[in-house]
């Protein structure tokens, strides 16, 4: 599944240039910040509990097909978060670019994809996965416990270079 690429824009407009740039040469390209999202070892998921307020939590963000996923325990929080409320933000800390990546998270479901997402967690951590009547399974651990992907398709998304005065966003 190929997604449209993005729209880059600048963050801010010469009426808010005070202290960021408005030179047009500093947006970022997507495939800088996905490729920021595909290093990254870990990443903060925001998520929101039942009553609204905010949770976040770190995680290893797995990439395939071009977009980034998330490991967690079905009974998670984050996980029941996400039952309830598909909307979540991603952060990562790059070296040459922070991302904030606004998006909807889904449940992966479909054998062929929880296989491909399985291979990417193993490609990336060495963490080995196996599907088992549709169920996603940590066999390297006691149970085994059973985990659940998702996969968070980006709405928008912010970058800031590491100067602190160029910011970049993108519209899905």
């Amino acid at each position: 599944m190929t997604d449209p690429m993005p729209v880059a824009e600048l963050l801010f407009s010469e009426a808010d240039a005070t202290p960021m740039s408005t030179d047009t040469a500093t947006v970022k390209p997507w495939s800088q910040a996905s490729a920021c999202l595909q290093a990254a070892s870990k990443a903060w998921l925001s998520t929101v509990r039942p009553d609204g307020r905010p949770h976040a939590m770190p995680v290893m963000p797995g990439w395939a097909d071009e977009t980034p996923y998330i490991a967690t325990r079905p009974a998670s929080r984050k996980a029941r978060n996400l039952d309830g409320n598909p909307n979540c933000v991603l952060t990562v800390a790059g070296a040459d670019l922070d991302l904030v990546v606004e998006g909807t998270a889904t449940r992966v479901q479909d054998p062929d994809r929880l296989q491909q997402v399985a291979d990417a967690f193993m490609a990336k951590y060495q963490w080995r996965f196996t599907i088992l009547d549709g169920s996603v399974y940590d066999g390297s651990l006691p149970g085994p416990p059973e985990y659940a992907f998702y996969r968070v398709t980006p709405v928008r998304a912010f970058g800031y270079g590491p100067d602190g005065l160029t910011a970049t966003r993108w519209r899905f």
